[in-house]
């Protein structure tokens, strides 16, 4: 699944050819993709101008308005699951395979499809919530800001953690603590922290966890420069092109290889349904491991 630095390089790319742009037409290929709208999306969007592009965590949202400096009351907000891609692309260009929704716009110009092989993703017009640090859609009020927003409080991110009781991972994959750090950028933050997986959230302390944090936004701001990480071709930019931070990576999928820092093997360990990986010289099991 896309995190953080996927996300935001689809938001640049929505916010460089998309934002400012007039919807003329909106044709759903597939129910699953707008389950949550009934059919109601095309009637929606026809007349109304994408604002910007926005994101929180793993979800982007493009504001919606009745004219091009109109108020943005609701937004068209966009998951992209396990395997969606928000692609521009000329209007006469091959249908895709696993196309689910298509917007044409006033100007004629490159249209935006929705692709979707596994249809975990969707779309889906919701109002907006008038928050005070910041408006989003009412869907996501729950979802806590992430480490690259300017609403992000550290201090807040820090008391919440030592409160929680469990393994940092899991803290790190709370989206009421912290959005749009997933697997890859979990285990690759804690590597960066000398942090184990598994590591008592209440032993840690605030010069820690905030050490924690600055490995976050290190890696994904090193992801973001590369595009972010892509394993397959399932993941792609607006333009359907692959990131490459992948070979950027210092533990994740990387098992029995060499770490990149002390050159011991790198070590898989189950986790909820999932893989950890770390490095056994560098992040040690704590022996009050949590997990």
């Amino acid at each position: 699944m896309p995190e953080l630095p996927e996300v935001e390089v689809v938001r640049r790319g929505l916010q460089r050819w998309v934002a400012g742009r007039t919807v003329a037409s909106a044709e759903v290929l597939h129910p699953r993709a707008v389950r949550r709208n009934a059919g109601e999306l095309p009637d929606q969007l026809k007349g109304r101008t994408l604002r910007s592009a926005e994101r929180r965590g793993k979800y982007l949202w493009l504001p919606l308005a009745d004219s091009p400096d109109g108020e943005a009351a609701d937004a068209l907000l966009a998951h992209l699951g396990m395997s969606g891609q928000l692609l521009v692309v000329d209007p006469l260009s091959p249908v895709e395979r696993h196309l689910r929704v298509r917007l044409g716009f006033a100007d004629g110009g490159p249209e935006l499809r929705f692709v979707d092989q596994r249809t975990f993703g969707h779309l889906l017009v919701a109002p907006m919530a008038v928050r005070p640090a910041r408006p989003v859609p009412e869907p996501i009020t729950h979802i806590a800001p992430d480490p690259l927003e300017d609403a992000f409080d550290d201090a807040e991110f820090a008391a919440g953690v030592r409160r929680r009781r469990t393994g940092i991972k899991r803290a790190l994959l709370d989206q009421s603590l912290i959005s749009g750090v997933g697997n890859i950028y979990a285990d690759e933050a804690l590597w960066r922290a000398r942090l184990h997986w598994a590591r008592p959230t209440e032993t840690l302390t605030r010069a820690v966890i905030g050490e924690l944090l600055a490995a976050v936004r290190e890696v994904m701001a090193e992801a973001l420069g590369q595009g972010g990480t892509s394993f397959d071709s399932l993941y792609v930019n607006v333009n359907g092109e692959s990131g490459y931070f992948d070979r950027s990576l210092a533990v994740y999928g990387r098992r029995d290889e060499p770490c990149r820092r002390c050159g011991t093997p790198v070590r898989r360990e189950a986790f909820m349904n999932r893989s950890s990986y770390s490095c056994p010289k560098c992040q040690p099991r704590p022996r009050n491991a949590r997990p």
